[in-house]
């Protein structure tokens, strides 16, 4: 709906196509936007007490999570907004014993169906919410009826138009194929996780790495006050069950607990005697985060792939160690370049689809892109000008680099040590588009 009215006033004023930076930045305000009013106004119900709202809904707005991921178009994002619109409703259905509530229920019945269908991680986080639900359904059985109603009648229809993109299947879809040609996303997206094999693709973490790393790493100084919280704060123990149960996955990345850190920021309180030395803390901490997160990790990618969109003789693209890059920046060239996202593939097995792939040395130039981060040490006997001439079979020349790129996934203390880390992962920041070609 926002790219669809961005559109009709972009076109209206005559200002011709919609550019790909126009529509990305566009989406950027409104993940902004409703962050600032529905992230807050959901706090404000979720919290009665107006000290401690003025509190959560400080610790939030200052926390560098919400100025940085929760301002990306990530699915996360969205998810930790119908998470808290979802808890928000279940209150309300709580609260009234008196009322059948069915808009609250048809509410959350349409939340639930597009938290399924837009991350599978989301029902962790429903979980203690839903069984506080139970008692309260049973005391109203008509609850019951109109939930699953309306979440049958919006499974549905979130089947019909993922059925529709996946398949190509022009609209309206015959009722009669539908047997046939149904996706579910949720079903695949679990059958697609449970295979250990395919998450080693994406990186694997050990078990604790949600808890000990990644929690800490979103909440800084706030970590050391969350064993002190009361028992009985059910939005702290909603938070803490859905990061135990997506811990049960090897594949553990910190954007995964989203949904967590207003919820945990909600619930914590601060020892008056020590809160302006852990205000203090909490500032720094959340102003080299947010620079750090806000504009190195992975900051190049988007400038990236707007590069390559002015660049009219690339046929293919390899990314490789970056974050999946964005096909749609590609200007509406996606059919005339081919963008293969290798991951976090092997050296060895990328160099082989180089050797299988690039361009003839003396062809076509720019044929074949590697995009690959500065830092990558793997790539230096093909780039360093003092080595690359023992490599005959790629020749690797830099068509463009975009300095504030760092690669935080790339980080390896426990082989390499700390500082020689930081030392080729900081200092070699930076993403470089390498033109390869190969001997003929």
């Amino acid at each position: 709906m926002p790219l669809t009215i961005l559109k009709w006033l972009w076109e209206g004023l005559g200002y011709g196509q919609v550019p790909p930076t126009v529509a990305f930045y566009t989406l950027r305000i409104m993940m902004f936007l409703l962050s600032f009013v529905l992230q807050d106004w959901a706090v404000h119900e979720l919290i009665p007490a107006p000290r401690d709202r003025r509190i959560a809904i400080t610790l939030i707005a200052s926390s560098y999570v919400t100025w940085t991921f929760q301002t990306h178009t990530f699915s996360n994002g969205i998810e930790t907004l119908v998470v808290l619109w979802c808890l928000v409703l279940i209150n309300r259905i709580r609260d009234d014993k008196d009322h059948v509530q069915i808009g609250a229920c048809i509410a959350l019945a349409f939340l639930s169906i597009l938290g399924l269908f837009n991350r599978i991680t989301f029902p962790a986080f429903m979980l203690v919410p839903s069984i506080q639900l139970i008692p309260h359904l049973i005391h109203k059985p008509q609850r019951i009826l109109i939930l699953l109603a309306a979440a049958i009648t919006f499974l549905c229809y979130a089947v019909l138009i993922d059925t529709a993109f996946h398949t190509q299947t022009q609209w309206p879809i015959n009722i009669r194929d539908l047997p046939d040609l149904a996706i579910f996303t949720p079903y695949n997206n679990l059958r697609y996780n449970l295979v250990t094999s395919n998450l080693a693709s994406h990186g694997l973490h050990p078990y604790y790495q949600h808890f000990l790393v990644n929690l800490p790493q979103l909440l800084g100084p706030a970590v050391m006050f969350l064993p002190f919280t009361s028992a009985t704060n059910s939005l702290f123990w909603t938070a803490v069950t859905g990061t135990a149960c997506l811990s049960a996955f090897q594949h553990q990345e910190a954007r995964f607990l989203l949904p967590a850190v207003p919820l945990l920021l909600a619930s914590l309180r601060i020892p008056k005697r020590v809160a302006h030395v852990w205000a203090a803390a909490w500032l720094i901490f959340n102003i080299l985060a947010g620079v750090i997160f806000g504009t190195y990790h992975q900051g190049g990618v988007v400038p990236m792939q707007t590069f390559i969109a002015s660049h009219h003789d690339v046929d293919q693209v390899l990314w490789w160690k970056t974050y999946s890059p964005p096909r749609w920046l590609l200007n509406g060239r996606n059919a005339e370049i081919s963008t293969v996202d290798l991951m976090g593939l092997a050296g060895e097995e990328m160099i082989a689809l180089l050797k299988n792939d690039a361009a003839c040395m003396g062809g076509k130039e720019n044929g074949t892109v590697l995009v690959a981060p500065a830092s990558a040490r793997f790539l230096d006997p093909y780039t360093s000008p003092e080595t690359a001439g023992e490599q005959p079979e790629l020749a690797f020349v830099e068509l463009w680099r975009y300095r504030q790129h760092i690669g935080l996934d790339d980080l390896d203390f426990g082989d390499d040590g700390v500082w020689p880390t930081l030392e080729r992962v900081v200092g070699r920041r930076g993403l470089v588009a390498w033109d390869v070609r190969r001997a003929c």
